[in-house]
Order: C-alpha cells, then sequence, then structure tokens
C-alpha cells in the first residue's frame, strides 16, 4: 500500500488554511512558523500540486488547496472523535480550555492561582491546540484563538486593549532608537507600520514567530519587541519588560475568547479572565 504523508503536515496544513497564516497556524498547534511552513511545502512537493499563493500579507488558497481542505478537516475531525472513545471529551468536573502557547505563558500562568483560589474543586484541563474550524468542538469548554476576526469564527470576543506596544527589558536604559527591533513576522501591522505612525526607520534586527517569543526575546534583555498589549499586560506589572515607548498602534489581528454555552464553570473562567484583563 502506498504510503500516507504524515499526519502532522496535514495538521500544519489545515491550520494554516483556517487562518490563512503559518504563524497564526503555528501559535494554534504548538511549533514554530518555520515548522509549519516546511511542513506544508513538503507536503505540497509530495503531492506535486501548490496549496497556497504565498502573498506579502498572508495566504490565499489554491483551487488544489481549497478542493482538499474539507477533506483533510473530515479526517482530521474523525481522528479527534475516534481519540475522544479512550480519553474522553468533556468530563464533569473537567474545565477544558484550548489557547495559544502565548497567551497560556504570558496572560493566564502568572495570574492562574487567582482563579483557583476562587475555585479550588473545579480541574482544569489545558490543551495548546484543536483542530477543527468548529468553536462546539465537543472536548473543549473555552477557546482562545489569534488570528482576526473573520478567521476566529463566530460568538468569540476579542479580548482587549488590542493594540501593539513596545517593549523592553528594565535593563536596557537606551532609547527604542537605539535598540535591536524585535518582530513577530507573519502579521498586518509591525515595525514598518509603527514608523508610519510614529516617524522615523525602524528595521527589526531579530524575527520571532510569534508574540510570545518576542516578548521573551525582549525579557531577556535581546533589545524591543513589537507585541500584543494583551500579552505584556502581566509582565509589565511584575517589571519583566517595560515600555520602550508611549505610542502604540491598532493591531490587525488579536486574541478571541470563546466559552461554551450552558457550561457554568466555562463562563466563570470567561469572567475572571475578562476581569483580570481590566
Amino acid at each position: 500500500m502506498k504510503s500516507l504523508p504524515p499526519l502532522t503536515w496535514f495538521r500544519s496544513f489545515e491550520a494554516a488554511a483556517r487562518h490563512l497564516s503559518f504563524t497564526a497556524a503555528a501559535e494554534e498547534i504548538g511549533l514554530t512558523q518555520s515548522a509549519v511552513s516546511q511542513q506544508v511545502k513538503a507536503l505540497e512537493s509530495r503531492l506535486n500540486v501548490a496549496l497556497f499563493v504565498r502573498q506579502p500579507r498572508g495566504l490565499s488558497l489554491t483551487d488544489d488547496g481549497r478542493r482538499l481542505l474539507p477533506q483533510v478537516g473530515a479526517g482530521l475531525e474523525t481522528l479527534l472523535h475516534a481519540a475522544e472513545t479512550f480519553t474522553g471529551g468533556a468530563k464533569d468536573g473537567v474545565l477544558t480550555i484550548a489557547t495559544s502557547v502565548s497567551l497560556a505563558q504570558w496572560v493566564i500562568a502568572p495570574r492562574l492561582t487567582e482563579f483557583t483560589e476562587r475555585h479550588p474543586s473545579l480541574q482544569l484541563r489545558f490543551i495548546s491546540a484543536i483542530w477543527p474550524d468548529d468553536f462546539q468542538a465537543p472536548r473543549v469548554d473555552v477557546e482562545i484563538r489569534f488570528g482576526s476576526e473573520k478567521q476566529v469564527g463566530n460568538g468569540a470576543q476579542l479580548l482587549e486593549p488590542n493594540r501593539l506596544i513596545a517593549v523592553k527589558s528594565p535593563t536596557l536604559s537606551a532609547p527604542l532608537e537605539d535598540l535591536p527591533l524585535i518582530e513577530a513576522v507573519g502579521t498586518s501591522a509591525g515595525w514598518s507600520a509603527w514608523s508610519e505612525a510614529h516617524g522615523g526607520q525602524h528595521k527589526p534586527q531579530y524575527f520571532a514567530d510569534n508574540y510570545g517569543m518576542a516578548l521573551e526575546l525582549a525579557a531577556h534583555g535581546n533589545g524591543v519587541a513589537l507585541v500584543s498589549e494583551v500579552l505584556a499586560g502581566q509582565a509589565i506589572k511584575q517589571g519583566q519588560v517595560v515600555r520602550a515607548h508611549d505610542g502604540a498602534i491598532p493591531a490587525q489581528e488579536g486574541y478571541y475568547l470563546w466559552a461554551r454555552d450552558g457550561r457554568g464553570d466555562a463562563a466563570l473562567f470567561r469572567d475572571w479572565l475578562l476581569e483580570v484583563l481590566n
């Protein structure tokens, strides 16, 4: 029997096709942007077709990509349901939360004890990826996805403030103009948009696969990162980073929160997260 391409290749293709972004796909499934891109290229080579048109500000599906996507999505969903036969979906007393790794690291983890102290009997399960393009997936009670409003689907709430700010380590005393710049690739707004809004010429020296990695690089003193204000808020409060400039620019993508209707503990987590971000 002819061998199939690796499942991870199909997984990367499906996520990239939904988000029309390798970076957003990487956020969702816990890989690097380069790994997702390489896996999609490998799948295209194996199938001998182009699945995406690579554009400066994102991706678009080719006819072959559009033809393949529903079949891959259905296959992944079938595998998901098969696995749930053994691992179970949502269980009584266990709240399942699917979120990007960056948001789990920089927003949820530093504050999680606040939630568990309020609800000590509630068990939490975190997963860093969810395959189907359906917010009603049976195993997930809360989702926090990165992307545009069109990409994430209906019923999700944008986490705010949805702006990009410049941050650096408090150990760096030099102004923004004299420090290396760090940019998250694959998003619609970056240092070029910053230059348009605030003047000057800002050319990044370091490129990261996502905002979380960019923030990590900045916190360790590698330069100034342009990142989501949602992600940076707690790091600023804890003194891990400081604002390198008072300005900000609008973000074209953001983090969207969805909680399952009819499940009270999902609403509790949603309301708590919105509360700590205010």
